[in-house]
C-alpha cells in the first residue's frame, strides 16, 4: 500500500468529509478511495476498465456476418 501526504485546502477537505459522511467511511482514506473510483468509472477512457476487456472478449465470441457491398446492405445506395 502506497502511503502520500497531501495537502488541501479548506474545501477540498470539506468535500472529503462530506464524502466520508454521506457513505458511511471511518476515514478520509476510504472517502479518497471512493472519489479516485469514481473518477475513474466517469472520466477515463473505456479501453483503460477492466469491465472493457471483458465485454469485448465476449463480443469476440459472436458469430461474423460477412457482406459483400456494405452500403447496398444497409441501404446506403
Amino acid at each position: 500500500m502506497v502511503q502520500a501526504v497531501i495537502n488541501l485546502n479548506e474545501h477540498e477537505n470539506r468535500v472529503i468529509n462530506i464524502v466520508k459522511g454521506k457513505f458511511g467511511y471511518r476515514n478520509k482514506s476510504e472517502a479518497i478511495n471512493h472519489i479516485i473510483h469514481e473518477f475513474e468509472m466517469e472520466l477515463l477512457e473505456p479501453k483503460l476498465r477492466p469491465e472493457y476487456i471483458e465485454k469485448i472478449k465476449e463480443r469476440e465470441k459472436e458469430p461474423v456476418v460477412k457482406i459483400e457491398n456494405f452500403k447496398k446492405h444497409f441501404g446506403l445506395e
